[in-house]
């Protein structure tokens, strides 16, 4: 039972108590002819003043019901205030108060189960896409006003639908099915009504959506269990790609299944330092000598079991352990750069959710003081890619790690977006021609005048350039003829271990003062 609730059962049980004792002596006075009696008794003893002090206690008592009643209806109100606030606060628990929508606690207590129409339920899990892009270009203010715009759209799509927000940018619709309904059509529909643009603030923003739903009760017996499969339809709809629908299928269980096992195996690797840097050796095309490593990261699952980064780097983004894994790796990666000779310099991959991290070069920085690495010597490679993906924090991020003596190198350069407006907006001290335009240009004439125009360009900026993936001698002969600075690939070296590659040193060392002995 509510305090005020208790309070306003006290109040009325005093009250009738009150009332019946004054009727009880209402009752006895009568009888005893108490008033006739006080009156004689007031006149034998009119020297003691007792009727005027009598007449003043029954003014007081007067004043006294006045001032209860009014005490009363200030209570009253005190316990109408009170409800009003319980129900404010009651419904704040079970509603999002940005959107007014009801949250994941009143879903959790809909009770839905117990509700079953006749044709059922359909569940859709609805997360959207883009809207961190939006929410950083207009502001968080003018993110607000779009999920709000979100709100109304999906509580007006469809009559006796129920629109919730779980959090961020999830949202939920429990639409009653009927007979004929298309659940994967209907799908489409709040696919095309949440895709289209949007005014906010006077700006025409636009997202998308990856929605997955599932059918109650034949999914799952279970409504909660059922709003569960449609999550992991959506799951399945987002790694897809944007603006997909997808249906609940049982194989999609086992999938996300798997990927939480391969995630959990991931996280005690990351933690056992089980990835470890291999690294690739970085040529000079002209004399011929190592002048650096890039550093690629493996995972050593077993013994002579190596997993490629291609099988894990995508699963450690999407899982919020890059920036983990990369810290630890780079450490790793400058130690075994301090048994190398000074003149070689390591190169480090940065994936784009990096440069999104505002903390990133301070990262950076932290760990070359710790292995006492140079920054002179610490080379970071990013893609186009990362760039466009947050332009602004990109900008503050190179700026801070070039002012500190760290190359820039613009990697895998031509296959992302507008290559030579990320040259006139960023300074880079090397950029690297792509192995798709190095494997097969003798063989497509197009290819070959690409990386002749990527030279060109690099020598007109004044930029070292670096070509990935040579595996053949007439590919090297080529790029030293046509003045390319640098080149990696197989012909010079696959990835190796931190043992391999001080083993490499060593012995390039040994056959280099060979030479000079004998020349002597």
């Amino acid at each position: 039972m509510r305090l005020p609730g208790m309070l306003k059962n006290r109040v009325m049980r005093e009250a009738l108590l009150l009332l019946a004792i004054g009727v009880l002596l209402l009752v006895f006075g009568t009888r005893i002819q108490f008033h006739e009696r006080l009156d004689r008794f007031l006149h034998a003893h009119e020297e003691w003043q007792l009727d005027e002090i009598f007449t003043a206690f029954n003014i007081v008592g007067v004043f006294g019901l006045i001032y209860a009643w009014r005490r009363i209806l200030d209570l009253k109100r005190e316990i109408a205030r009170r409800n009003r606030a319980e129900e404010n606060i009651d419904w704040l628990a079970h509603h999002d108060p940005l959107t007014l929508l009801p949250n994941r606690r009143a879903l959790e207590k809909a009770g839905l189960a117990g509700k079953q129409p006749a044709h059922g339920y359909a569940v859709y899990s609805i997360d959207l896409d883009g809207f961190k892009r939006v929410n950083d270009l207009v502001g968080h203010h003018g993110g607000d006003l779009l999920l709000k715009e979100v709100a109304h759209r999906l509580n007006t799509l469809f009559t006796g639908a129920l629109p919730y927000r779980l959090g961020g940018d999830e949202f939920l619709l429990i639409a009653e099915r009927h007979p004929g309904m298309d659940c994967l059509r209907f799908g489409h529909k709040i696919l095309r009504c949440l895709s289209a643009p949007y005014d906010v603030g006077g700006m025409t923003s636009e997202i998308g959506a990856s929605i997955g739903f599932a059918l109650y009760p034949e999914d799952s017996a279970d409504f909660n269990d059922a709003v569960h499969c449609a999550d992991v339809a959506m799951y399945v709809a987002k790694k897809s790609g944007r603006n997909s629908v997808f249906a609940f299928e049982k194989i999609m269980e086992d999938r996300v299944m798997r990927r939480a096992e391969t995630e959990m195996a991931l996280k005690r690797a990351i933690r056992n330092d089980s990835i470890v840097p291999y690294y690739q050796p970085l040529i000079d095309l002209r004399s011929g000598e190592i002048r650096g490593f890039e550093a690629l990261a493996r995972w050593e699952a077993g013994p002579n079991h190596i997993i490629p980064p291609s099988d894990f780097i995508e699963l450690a983004e999407d899982a919020g352990l890059i920036v983990e894994l990369s810290e630890r790796l780079l450490r790793a990666a400058c130690r075994d750069a301090m048994a190398w000779p000074d003149s070689i310099r390591l190169a480090f991959n940065i994936s784009p959710i990096q440069l999104s991290d505002r903390q990133m070069g301070l990262r950076i920085m932290n760990v070359l003081m710790e292995t006492g690495l140079p920054p002179q010597r610490l080379e970071i490679e990013i893609t186009e890619t990362a760039l466009v993906r947050d332009m602004d924090s990109a900008t503050a991020i190179l700026g801070e790690l070039q002012a500190a003596g760290i190359k820039i190198a613009l990697d895998d350069f031509g296959t992302g977006y507008s290559s030579l407006s990320q040259l006139s907006k960023f300074r880079f001290d090397k950029i690297k021609i792509d192995r798709s335009f190095v494997t097969g240009f003798e063989t497509d004439k197009k290819r070959e005048d690409i990386v002749r125009a990527i030279l060109g360009l690099g020598q007109g900026l004044g930029i070292s350039t670096t070509a990935e993936g040579i595996e053949e001698d007439h590919q090297l002969d080529f790029l030293k003829s046509i003045g390319c600075d640098f080149g990696q690939g197989y012909l010079f070296g696959k990835p190796v271990s931190a043992d391999e590659t001080r083993q490499l040193l060593e012995h390039r060392g040994s056959a280099a003062s060979a030479m000079d002995s004998s020349a002597a």
